[in-house]
C-alpha cells in the first residue's frame, strides 16, 4: 500500500512523502536525532536487547506525520510506544488518543508499554511484540 495522500493536503499540512513511507514533517528530523541520543532507560533496554537486531528492521525515533514515534517497523506497519507516568495524566492521555487516531490514518498499528513493563516484565513484552509481528502457528 502506498501512503500517497493528496499533494495539496500534504503541502497544506507541512508534510512530505515519497509515496512509499508515511508522510512526515521534515522540521522534526533534528529533534528525532536528538531523542535518539537521549533514550530513556526503558527505550535503551528494548532497543539494545531486542529490537536492534530483530528479524525485521525497526527504526527508533521515527518521524511520522507531525509526531516522533519511539519505534517503527515498516514491514509490520507497527509503532511501539514506551510511556512514562506522565502519559496517564488526563491532558497527555487525550493527546495520545488524538495522536493514535491520526497515525491510524496510515494503517499503522500502535502498541504501548509503560516503563515498568519494559524494565520488570521484559520477556512478556518481547513475546507480545513477537506475537504481533510473527503470530504463533
Amino acid at each position: 500500500m502506498t501512503y500517497y495522500l493528496d499533494k495539496d493536503w500534504l503541502i497544506s499540512n507541512g508534510l512530505v512523502s515519497n509515496g512509499k513511507t508515511p508522510p512526515y514533517n521534515p522540521k522534526l528530523i533534528d529533534r528525532a536525532k536528538q531523542l535518539r541520543k537521549k533514550m530513556t532507560k526503558a527505550e535503551c533496554k528494548l532497543w539494545f536487547q531486542f529490537l536492534k537486531n530483530y528479524t525485521f528492521r525497526f527504526q527508533r525515533q521515527k518521524v511520522i506525520d507531525h509526531y516522533i514515534v519511539d519505534f517503527y517497523c515498516s514491514k509490520a506497519k507497527l509503532i511501539i510506544e514506551i510511556d512514562g507516568s506522565y502519559h496517564y495524566e488526563n491532558d497527555q492521555f487525550q493527546y495520545d488518543q488524538i495522536r493514535t487516531e491520526r497515525l491510524n490514518i496510515y494503517n499503522l498499528s500502535i502498541i504501548r508499554f509503560n516503563n515498568n513493563e519494559i524494565l520488570n516484565d521484559f520477556n512478556n513484552v518481547c513475546k507480545t511484540i513477537n506475537n504481533l509481528i510473527l503470530p504463533p502457528l
